[in-house]
C-alpha cells in the first residue's frame, strides 16, 4: 500500500478495540477490505460511484455495508460517495431531476431552488419521482462506468509496467 495512503487509514488495531464497531467482529478484519489490489479497489470504486447518486441519506453507510458484505475495498467506497458533497448535490440533483424527466417522458417543471425542508417538502410531489428515477439511473451509469474505467486504467498500467520491465531485462 502506498505510504500516502497507509497515513489515513485508521490502525487495524484501533478498529479491533472501538467499541461501537465490535458488533461486526472479525468481518471488518477482513484483508480485501483493506488490500488495495485490482479486484477490490475497482469494485469498490464502482460501489461508492453508484452510491454517490443515490438520492437516500447515509450513503457512506450503505457504501460501508455493502464493500462490507461483498468484499470490496472499504476506504475506496467510502471515499467515493463524496463525489457527491454539500458543494455538488444542487447542480447534480438538478441534471438527475432533468435526466429522470425525460426518461419518464415528463417536460420538467421550472422550479427555483429554495434551501429550506418546507421548499422540498412542497415540491416534492412534483420533481420526487422524476428525480429518483433520474437519481437511480445516473447511479447505475456511474458505478458501471467507473467500474469498466477503472478496470482498464489499472489493467494498462500493468501492462505498461510489463513490458517496461520486460524491455529492461531485455537490454541487460
Amino acid at each position: 500500500m502506498p505510504p500516502l495512503l497507509r497515513r489515513y487509514l485508521p490502525d487495524p488495531q484501533q478498529l479491533r478495540e472501538h467499541k461501537s464497531l465490535r458488533f461486526l467482529g472479525a468481518r471488518l478484519h477482513d484483508p480485501w477490505l483493506w488490500h488495495f489490489n485490482r479486484r477490490s479497489t475497482v469494485r469498490g470504486l464502482a460501489v461508492g460511484a453508484f452510491y454517490a447518486f443515490v438520492p437516500f441519506p447515509w450513503q457512506m453507510l450503505l457504501a460501508a455495508i455493502t464493500a462490507l458484505w461483498l468484499r470490496f475495498n472499504l476506504p475506496v467506497a467510502v471515499a467515493m460517495v463524496w463525489i457527491t458533497n454539500p458543494l455538488t448535490i444542487p447542480p447534480i440533483a438538478f441534471c438527475n431531476y432533468r435526466f429522470g424527466a425525460w426518461l419518464l417522458g415528463q417536460s420538467p417543471v421550472d422550479w427555483n431552488f429554495e434551501p429550506s425542508l418546507g421548499w422540498l417538502l412542497e415540491r416534492a410531489g412534483d420533481i420526487g419521482l422524476p428525480l429518483l428515477a433520474g437519481s437511480m439511473a445516473t447511479a447505475v451509469i456511474a458505478g458501471v462506468a467507473t467500474f469498466l474505467i477503472a478496470h482498464l486504467v489499472w489493467r494498462r498500467h500493468i501492462i505498461r509496467r510489463f513490458r517496461r520491465r520486460r524491455a529492461f531485462a531485455g537490454a541487460s
